[in-house]
């Protein structure tokens, strides 16, 4: 496993891992967005060859992150599940049996639309509206408002990604993690999730995710585009330009920060 990387906001020690996780010292909570469990299985329903591995393997990496970590408590900042229940999800609850003690609690997004009936018989503590802790606020998509001046956020949703610039016209996209002047952007847990590019603002700190060795599926050069942008300089595809956009002038990222290695977290400024 990867060594996390460290990473102080708030006076809270975090801890950003490289399978796309961050662990909270202080709370001795686990932090993720976007798994999208169970989405495979939908691929498949409607035709669509998509492996149960891929599916596996994310239940894998979350273990493997649960037992590296230790925690008290699974912060999911929505999108636990893709859809309806499906056979996707027998496998979660014997998955959740191997951690009893392990407090899980969902912020939840626009997909998690499950009867409550089966949180509770999965041990999920849902939460429909934002989820304060400490000097941090949880929420799911942070485009729809609600952030303040009395938390910094933690969202998800957008599956942030950073493209890095070679040499000539090429480029690649990685998954990021986005930490603005007032919320950070989790990137997507779930390996079977595309990403959206985002131009961030100067003042940002912005983490691409490198992918272990041999690359991954789906991390590929990418045309050149432009994302929107909104609040810290992040906006969902579709919403409304922001009348300051001119006053934002893109950030394009470089090899020029050297790389620090497959399977790693580099930052991108």
């Amino acid at each position: 496993m990867h060594p996390a990387f460290p990473y102080r906001i708030k006076g809270q020690q975090l801890w950003l891992s490289p399978d796309r996780c961050i662990f909270w010292e202080e709370e001795r909570s686990l932090i993720v967005s976007d798994l999208h469990f169970g989405k495979t299985g939908h691929f498949r329903k409607a035709g669509i060859a998509v492996p149960q591995s891929v599916y596996r393997e994310d239940l894998l990496r979350l273990l493997c992150q649960i037992q590296y970590f230790q925690p008290r408590q699974l912060l999911v900042v929505g999108d636990l599940f893709h859809s309806r229940e499906n056979k996707e999800l027998a496998l979660f609850l014997k998955w959740r049996e191997d951690f009893p003690d392990l407090n899980i609690r969902l912020i939840e997004g626009n997909h998690d639309i499950l009867h409550a009936d089966w949180y509770s018989k999965a041990g999920i503590d849902v939460s429909r509206e934002i989820l304060r802790l400490g000097p941090f606020a949880f929420i799911h998509d942070i485009t729809g408002g609600g952030a303040t001046e009395e938390s910094y956020f933690f969202s998800g949703h957008i599956h942030p990604g950073i493209r890095i610039s070679g040499m000539g016209r090429q480029s690649l996209q990685f998954p990021c993690f986005y930490f603005g002047a007032s919320y950070a952007v989790l990137p997507a847990f779930g390996r079977f999730t595309g990403t959206v590019s985002i131009d961030p603002m100067p003042e940002a700190n912005v983490f691409a995710i490198l992918p272990p060795t041999g690359g991954e599926q789906g991390w590929q050069t990418h045309r050149r585009s432009r994302a929107a942008m909104g609040p810290d300089g992040i906006k969902a595809p579709g919403a409304a330009t922001w009348a300051h956009k001119e006053e934002r002038p893109p950030i394009r990222s470089s090899w020029s920060a050297s790389p620090k290695g497959p399977g790693s977290i580099l930052q991108i400024q």
